[in-house]
């Protein structure tokens, strides 16, 4: 192609998720649709694309996961930390202007592009959905910190991400669309609280395009019979975002809405402070029991890839722990910690799951057989798709909660008691 059109071609980078949507926080990284025109390919933003990041000195951290559900290339950007997503649409050239509600932009598009836009185009849908935006926003900004406090804010562990939150947030603004932020956070609660799962979420009733995509529809796929969650995206093909979400933290999740709506009734009345609500729940405290999971890298590089896979693999260990018929309830701490005690020539995340057991006398639990199927799981996905480094290796282990002080410093472990007493 000769240089004078390749500069007529055109490409347009768009943002998505909390940013576009007005409720990104600090430190927070920036969700990127990177549209290209029909003569640019998967394969070029995967491969000279990335050729170009890595010579630019902005550029760090930067890894592609070419193999996921919806491919992402992941960077920090001149110390601000971006994905970016990849979608070709079927147009010789793409300007600044180019908007992407016409459903008929799908229109052969290959499924992981159309995954790819999806984000845009459910967000867009999601702020045309409510009412008053502003107090949406600031609803949201209330329910995301309070989920991240909670612990309750992770999709890839099986809890909700940001995209469920705000389908919620904006399903409770059409609910009452007088409310105001404060009154609109209380019935977020009150609604979601007595919620008849797995009843679905929808802020619009799902379009019938005919463009051969996959949707949500459990009268169809007998598989989306199962979701025990389900909140739909408001864009075709619409999908359910909560597909993670496993009876565990199902659980996890309806026990923090009861809270939440006593709190918040609490401060309604002049009972409590809004502090009250954000104030995290002493997940340390609450089990007799642990899993500890450690993932172990040499390097910085290769630690960042075998972090990510460990932790996208985590909820199938919950799933295993949870068919096992002497546990109640098994719940992960979405936050990643630091052992107190490692190899300086090493690099470990670690991650806590607490496990509340049946009152079954005299019985020995040996959870051997599913940490092992687990670890086995995680290092075999490796191997395969090539990102196995020497080094790289898991660890899981059963602890009582007396022993937790060898793998994490008092100032955690006792950080509630300390709020207590004050």
């Amino acid at each position: 192609m000769p240089p004078s059109v390749a500069e007529r071609v055109g490409g347009k980078i768009c943002t998505f998720g909390s940013y576009r949507l007005g409720v990104h926080t600090k430190g927070a990284d920036i969700d990127t649709l990177c549209i290209a025109p029909r003569h640019i390919d998967r394969s070029n933003f995967f491969g000279s694309f990335v050729d170009l990041l890595k010579q630019q000195p902005e550029v760090k951290d930067l890894r592609s996961v070419e193999d996921a559900f919806v491919p992402v290339i992941k960077m920090t950007f001149d110390e601000i930390e971006l994905d970016m997503v990849f979608a070709r649409l079927a147009l010789k050239d793409i300007s600044e202007e180019q908007e992407l509600k016409d459903v008929n932009l799908l229109k052969n598009l290959d499924p992981k592009c159309a995954r790819s836009l999806n984000g845009c185009r459910v967000t867009d849908e999601i702020l045309h959905s409510v009412p008053n935006t502003e107090n949406f926003k600031l609803a949201l900004r209330a329910i995301k910190l309070w989920a991240k406090k909670h612990g309750v804010y992770s999709n890839v562990l099986g809890y909700l991400g940001g995209v469920s939150w705000a389908i919620l947030v904006a399903r409770t603004c059409q609910l009452y669309p007088n409310a105001v932020a404060a009154t609109l956070v209380n019935k977020f609660f009150l609604v979601f609280s007595q919620w008849p799962w797995p009843k679905p979420v929808l802020l619009k009733q799902p379009e019938q395009a005919k463009l051969g995509f996959p949707v949500w529809d459990p009268r169809v796929n007998v598989s989306d019979r199962f979701h025990l969650m389900p909140i739909i995206t408001p864009a075709y093909p619409h999908h359910n975002s909560t597909f993670n979400v496993s009876l565990s933290t199902r659980m996890v999740i309806s026990e923090a809405y009861r809270m939440g709506l006593a709190i918040s009734n609490d401060i309604i009345l002049g009972k409590a402070d809004w502090s009250k609500l954000f104030e995290p729940p002493n997940f340390f405290g609450k089990y007799k029991h642990f899993i500890v999971l450690i993932a172990t890298a040499s390097t910085k590089e290769h630690h960042l890839e075998w972090y990510g896979l460990v932790q996208s693999k985590i909820r199938l260990l919950i799933r295993n722990l949870e068919r096992h018929s002497c546990i109640e309830l098994t719940h992960i701490n979405p936050e990643c910690f630091t052992p107190i005690e490692q190899d300086p020539n090493e690099f470990q995340s670690m991650w806590f799951i607490g496990l509340k057991f049946k009152t079954i006398k005299s019985v020995n639990i040996d959870l051997t057989s599913d940490i092992q199927l687990f670890t086995n799981t995680v290092t075999d996905r490796a191997v395969s798709n090539g990102t196995f480094k020497t080094g790289m290796r898991i660890k899981a282990k059963h602890v009582r909660r007396k022993e937790l002080s060898k793998y994490l410093p008092p100032s955690i472990l006792n950080m509630h008691k300390k709020k207590e007493r004050l």
